[in-house]
C-alpha cells in the first residue's frame, strides 16, 4: 500500500475548488488507497467532473460490441492455446523489443474528445508490427482515424466507439502519421501528423511544459476536414494517400474478462478498452487507481499493454493518451479483476494471426498459383 501522503503546497488556497480540494483531501487521507491525487492548473478552478470534454467514447461501448458480434462484424476471441500460463506481470513494450518504439509511442489527443481513434490507431499500430515479426514499425495515423473514421456514431473531435478505428483500418486501411509536427519518437516524413497541439491534460501539471486545456494555445477543437492528400514534407513512400494505406486481412476480435484479456495481449499484443471515468481520475497522480469518490464524467478510450501486481494489488498497465508527462510517463494502473469503471467488459483488437500490409501487398500474399498437373 502507499503511504499516507500529504496534500501538495497551496491545495486550500482559493486558486482551488473546494469541492475539488475536499476530494483530493479526502483521497490523501486515506492510507488504504493504493493511488495518490493531486492538484492541477487545467481544473484547479473547476469542481469535479469538469474531464467531460476529453472522454470521447459514445454511448455502451459493450452493448455496442455485442452488437457488432451479432451481425457478425466482430468475432469473439478464442486463445490459440487455452492451456497457455500466464506469467504473474507482463509488458508487451519489454516482452516485444523489435517494436517497442511503437508501443512505447504516448501520444496527445490534444483538447479534443479523440480517445476513440488514438487507442484504436495505437493498438492497431502495436499489433501490425507484433504480427510482421517487427517488419512495420511505423504509427497509423490518428489523424485519419479520428476524421475520416466515419461511422454512424463517430464524430471526431466530439466521440465515436471503439469498433470504429477497427472497422475502418480493416475496410479501407488507414495512413501512416505521428504527432504533432513531427514531435515523438518517429519524426517527421510520415503521411498524416496528428494537426491539433499538444496540451497539458488532467491531474497535476509537473514537468508538463504544454497548456492547459482551455488555456491560450489549446482551445477547446472542432474536428478538422478528413485530408485527401499527405503532409507537405512526407518523405518518399509515405507522401501519396492511396499507396500509403495499410489495412489488415484478418478479424476483428472481443474479449472480456481478466483473463481472456491477458491472453489476447499475450498472443497478439495491446488492445483497445474503453472504461468509466470518476471525477476523482482527474487527480490522478501515480499508483494503482481505483474509483473513489465523485461521479461518472463519461467513457475513455485507452490501450492496455500489460498488467503486473505490487502490494498484493493486482492491476493493468495502461496507455493513455494525455501526453508522456501525465500520470505515470503516460500510463497509469488500475485495479485488475474487479472489472473497475467497466475496463474488463469488452476490449477490441485485430486477430494475432492477421495479415498486414498496402492492398497491393495483401493481394500478393492472398495469390497462390495453381498447382501443376502431374505429367
Amino acid at each position: 500500500m502507499l503511504p499516507f501522503f500529504e496534500l501538495v503546497s497551496g491545495l486550500t488556497t482559493p486558486a482551488i475548488h473546494p469541492a475539488r480540494a475536499a476530494q483530493i483531501a479526502a483521497i490523501n487521507a486515506n492510507s488504504s488507497l493504493t493511488w495518490r491525487a493531486a492538484a492541477n492548473a487545467r481544473f484547479a478552478f473547476q469542481p469535479p467532473g469538469a474531464s467531460r470534454s476529453s472522454n470521447g467514447v459514445l454511448g455502451d461501448w459493450a452493448a455496442d460490441i455485442r452488437a457488432a458480434v451479432a451481425r457478425g462484424d466482430v468475432a469473439h476471441y478464442v486463445p490459440a492455446d487455452a492451456t497457455l500460463a500466464l506469467p504473474e506481470s507482463f509488458d508487451s513494450e519489454e516482452h516485444w523489443k523489435e517494436c517497442a518504439k511503437v508501443i512505447g509511442d504516448i501520444r496527445d489527443q490534444s483538447n479534443c474528445g479523440c480517445c476513440w481513434a488514438f487507442a484504436g490507431a495505437e493498438a492497431a499500430s502495436d499489433r501490425m508490427c507484433i504480427a510482421t515479426g517487427g517488419k512495420m514499425v511505423v504509427p497509423l495515423s490518428a489523424q485519419d482515424v479520428c476524421f475520416c473514421g466515419g461511422g454512424l456514431f463517430s464524430r471526431g473531435c466530439d466521440g465515436g466507439q471503439i469498433t470504429t478505428p477497427w472497422e475502418y483500418i480493416k475496410r479501407t486501411g488507414a495512413v501512416t502519421g505521428g504527432q504533432f509536427k513531427g514531435s515523438g519518437p518517429f519524426g517527421q516524413g510520415l503521411c498524416a501528423d496528428y494537426s491539433l497541439p499538444h496540451c497539458h491534460h488532467h491531474g497535476p501539471q509537473g514537468d508538463d511544459p504544454y497548456p492547459a486545456e482551455g488555456a491560450p494555445g489549446c482551445p477547446s477543437e472542432h474536428s478538422p476536414t478528413c485530408p485527401k492528400r499527405c503532409d507537405d514534407g512526407s518523405a518518399k513512400g509515405h507522401d501519396v494517400w492511396d499507396d500509403d494505406k495499410i489495412l489488415f486481412d484478418g478479424e476483428v476480435q472481443t474479449a472480456s474478462g481478466e483473463q481472456a484479456i491477458m491472453k489476447m495481449i499475450y498472443e497478439g499484443g495491446p488492445v483497445e478498452t474503453a472504461f468509466s471515468v470518476y471525477s476523482d481520475f482527474e487527480n490522478y497522480d501515480g499508483g494503482i487507481y481505483k474509483h473513489t469518490s465523485g461521479s461518472m464524467a463519461g467513457g475513455h478510450a485507452v490501450k492496455m499493454v500489460g498488467w503486473g501486481e505490487e502490494g498484493g494489488v493486482k492491476f493493468w498497465k495502461v496507455a493513455n493518451s494525455w501526453n508522456p508527462y501525465w500520470g505515470e510517463k503516460g500510463y497509469f494502473r488500475i485495479v485488475r479483476g474487479v472489472n473497475e469503471g467497466g475496463i474488463e467488459d469488452q476490449v477490441v483488437g485485430s486477430a494475432a494471426s492477421s495479415k498486414w500490409g498496402t492492398k497491393e501487398q495483401l493481394a500478393k500474399q492472398a495469390f497462390s498459383p495453381p498447382a501443376v498437373a502431374a505429367a
